[in-house]
């Protein structure tokens, strides 16, 4: 049996994607295949697509780093044929085979049960969905409430601030949206951030270890000076989830708002996190993700769209989510 995928390869000593039809005997190991319906784009799969990133190993390369799909063959004992699941992580399209394919083989245990959602939904959400759930989750379990003050989300027009903005607004917290796409106000606010303000405001270092107490909370995926800037600026006792680093892996600050304001970093890392709180944060999206806003969020493409949004999505110009329909 033969299938679509759109594959990597760096034979000619730079990395080039196409789509090939590939027999199923080049399929990686694994006990549990699976027919793939949706994949996503996110920024890992940016780098894959067009450079690899020093994120792939071996080619040729099948990438993306999600899908949702039916379970058509298991020798794992969680999974039966007919199952819907959905997959995020274990490096799963960066070492491993991925998403962009009509088909998958892979460990089962790096599924989960798809019981409340539909593929489309699920690929909607995807990583970056997941990625806002675990950060609104230890923003919780750390004990932050609505009533607290404004909770502010950085690099808001991309796919992990989007979902963020919804889940926290849903829940009634003030969410304040940091962007650099004035063009976007309307998309942010309409998701239910309650003002929107120009990331421009963070680009520069803190200049003093602390300045006006501004934020009960962040959910940030920008980093470098953005971070550092929003540490200076949490209230007593603020958190901040840091959750990416699209401006910079760098953080260049002092311990005194740690010392000062009980000021706590969080770092979400949601490519191994464990199977029950993978369980859980989906259940949380599922219950708390209001599906209206999800699909404003929302643009479906086909396998081939990804060489042209792969580029896109590393300079910041895709706005929500790009679900791919694979068998477009």
């Amino acid at each position: 049996m033969s299938f679509k995928a759109l594959v990597t390869d760096n034979s000619s000593g730079s990395v080039v994607a196409e789509i090939r039809t590939l027999d199923d005997q080049a399929l990686p190991p694994g006990n549990v295949e699976v027919k793939v319906e949706y994949s996503t784009i996110n920024y890992k799969d940016g780098l894959v697509v067009t450079s690899g990133g020093g994120l792939v190993k071996t080619y040729p390369h099948v990438p993306g780093i999600d899908f949702a799909g039916t379970v058509t063959h298991s020798a794992h004992p969680r999974y039966r044929v007919g199952d819907a699941v959905v997959l995020t992580g274990w490096r799963v399209g960066e070492v491993h085979w991925g998403g962009y394919a009509q088909k998958a083989r892979v460990n089962g245990d790096w599924l989960v049960p798809l019981k409340s959602l539909s593929a489309l939904q699920a690929m909607s959400i995807g990583t970056a969905g997941l990625t806002a759930m675990l950060a609104v989750m230890a923003l919780e379990e750390q004990g932050v409430k609505p009533a607290m003050g404004e909770v502010l989300i950085t690099g808001a027009g991309g796919g992990v601030g989007s979902v963020a903005v919804a889940l926290l607004s849903q829940r009634g917290y003030d969410v304040c949206a940091s962007t650099g796409r004035v063009e976007l106000t309307d998309y942010l606010l309409g998701l239910g951030a309650k003002r929107v303000i120009d990331r421009s405001g963070f680009a520069d270092a803190a200049k003093r270890p602390l300045e006006s107490e501004s934020w009960a909370a962040c959910i940030d995926s920008v980093g470098g000076n953005t971070l550092s800037r929003v540490l200076a600026q949490l209230k007593y006792n603020g958190v901040i989830a840091s959750v990416g680093l699209a401006q910079s892996p760098k953080l260049e600050t002092t311990v005194i708002p740690f010392l000062l304001r009980g000021a706590k970093i969080v770092g979400i890392d949601s490519v191994m996190s464990p199977y029950e709180k993978r369980v859980a944060a989906w259940e949380r999206l599922a219950q708390d993700l209001d599906q209206s806003r999800l699909a404003s969020m929302t643009q479906v493409i086909s396998l081939q769209d990804v060489i042209h949004y792969a580029p896109l999505i590393l300079k910041g110009q895709v706005k929500g989510r790009l679900v791919v329909d694979v068998n477009a």
